[in-house]
């Protein structure tokens, strides 16, 4: 039986080569069970007319199709779906089933309140979006690291990209994390110090695991971060919120009693202060003297273009108290998740354990193309490449802010990547409205302790969004602030 050639239709929103979607079309039809063992393809010369295409890439997709055994070639006869070829399992029917009611009883209540900053998943179709953290297709050095992941693809890579390294990491990287990464902050670490980690939320996950508890206080810095409230919470833990000021978390406003201090010390979260070095010793005094551990949550460190970054908590700390966590998801791309966790030893061996139990490890093949993206000095290139354009879209957001009179309640001094800013309306409702302009903000409420929010701030995100976009944007914003009753 022949498939005719209008069973091909090529999708409106194409991804990859036509090569590529034809392959995707009949493998997809095989596993579906639309086409089946035996039936006739249509001729290279008939589907190529039929979706207006080249007759060699027909013939192209056809050739990896028999290589990977979905089709099968006949002479003169043409092609025909494999004999072999995978099917989809066929599977009985499912009735819809209703959910035990015993999973609310063993889930908890704590699950689930994670409060995330509201953005649309399709955020970079907007023209004016101040969304924050994203990666800008412009600056990022897509041929070298499409090269560093081929070389670690390799056939001399074959162990760091097949092997379990159970409660290890790639040696290339860590040496590389150990020798030149770390030293930047001012930390010097053995490799029984250090560990991977799936970005800076699986690290703060593991600090939390591994340190608290129920019956267990955290302190954490308001506004903050939201998703350290929301593991926070999570876990059983006691969250205690601290207001902090133009100079980050001031000490002296600490509980009393405290296990650990969590803190943005660099760049606080979400306003961008920078905690000065007096604060920073008076913090690290606290913890001697009083007993609890400090995480530092050291996100944004590579974006500090207007003054030479302060040296890291870590960098401090005499008595080892202090646990440092850091990213490459702000520098290279958040969607990679890979951080690292600095701290002593007998911590890294209770977060190595707990990572072994839940993860094992970030994947090989990330680890080493990280490594050679890295060694290669490739790294460095593009972070000099982020600070020259971030510095440069920070002056236009500052004149066009300026400009039009709207607030700014925090900027930081060392540079970043986004300005906190407060508004005289709710900013859930104006962000509402600026998406039919076209216009994306992150309102600030979820920054802020959920039992006295703040309505009135939001935060301009300035790492994606094109330089020469920035004023009519901030003129945006200024126009439907202005409108607002």
């Amino acid at each position: 039986m022949l498939i005719p050639a209008d069973a091909f239709v090529l999708p409106a929103a194409m991804r990859g080569s036509l090569q590529q979607c034809i392959r995707q079309i009949v493998t997809e039809g095989i596993l579906a069970g639309r086409f089946r063992a035996g039936q006739k393809m249509p001729s290279s010369r008939g589907l190529a007319v039929h979706l207006g295409i080249s007759r060699i890439t027909v013939t192209l997709a056809y050739a990896e199709l028999v290589s990977a055994d979905y089709l099968t070639a006949r002479g003169r006869s043409g092609y025909f779906i494999s004999d072999t070829a995978p099917l989809a399992p066929d599977l009985p029917g499912l009735a819809v089933r209703a959910e035990a009611a015993e999973f609310a009883r063993l889930l908890g209540p704590r699950l689930g309140m994670t409060t995330e900053v509201p953005r649309p998943a399709d955020w970079g179709s907007f023209d004016y979006s101040f969304i924050y953290g994203q990666a800008d297709v412009s600056l990022f050095d897509h041929q070298n690291w499409r090269q560093c992941a081929l070389r670690a693809l390799g056939r001399r890579d074959f162990a760091a990209l097949t092997q379990d390294y159970y409660d290890r990491d790639d040696p290339q990287l860590m040496d590389h994390l150990l020798r030149h990464i770390l030293p930047r902050r001012g930390i010097f670490a053995r490799e029984d110090e250090v560990l991977l980690t799936l970005g800076a939320q699986n690290a703060l996950w593991l600090a939390a695991a591994c340190l608290l508890g129920p019956g267990r206080r955290a302190a954490m810095e308001n506004p903050g971060y939201p998703g350290l409230r929301a593991l926070l919470q999570a876990s059983g833990t006691e969250v205690l919120p601290i207001d902090v000021d133009a100079e980050g978390l001031p000490p002296d406003r600490l509980p009393a009693t405290v296990d650990v201090v969590f803190t943005t010390a660099s760049h606080q979260c979400p306003t961008n202060a920078t905690m000065p070095l007096e604060r920073r010793l008076a913090l690290l005094k606290a913890a001697e003297t009083r007993g609890f551990v400090i995480v530092e949550d050291d996100y944004e460190f590579e974006m500090s273009f207007l003054k030479p970054a302060s040296p890291a908590l870590k960098s401090l700390d005499i008595g080892g108290r202090v646990i440092y966590a850091g990213s490459f998801s702000k520098s290279v791309f958040p969607g990679m998740r890979l951080g690292y966790l600095a701290g002593p030893p007998s911590f890294i061996r209770a977060a190595r354990a707990l990572r072994l139990m839940s993860l094992r490890h970030p994947p090989g093949h990330i680890q080493r193309t990280m490594a050679y993206f890295l060694s290669l000095g490739h790294y460095d290139a593009l972070i000099n490449r982020m600070r020259s354009a971030y510095k440069r879209r920070r002056q236009v957001m500052e004149e066009a802010i300026l400009a039009h009179d709207l607030v700014i309640a925090g900027q930081g001094g060392f540079g970043g990547s986004s300005f906190w800013m407060r508004a005289p309306v709710d900013t859930e409702h104006l962000a509402k409205k600026l998406q039919a302009d076209g216009v994306l903000i992150e309102p600030g409420r979820a920054f802020f302790d959920p039992v006295f929010p703040d309505p009135y701030h939001y935060r301009l995100g300035y790492s994606s969004i094109p330089f020469a976009k920035i004023p009519e944007g901030v003129a945006r914003i200024a126009a439907v602030i202005g409108r607002s009753p």
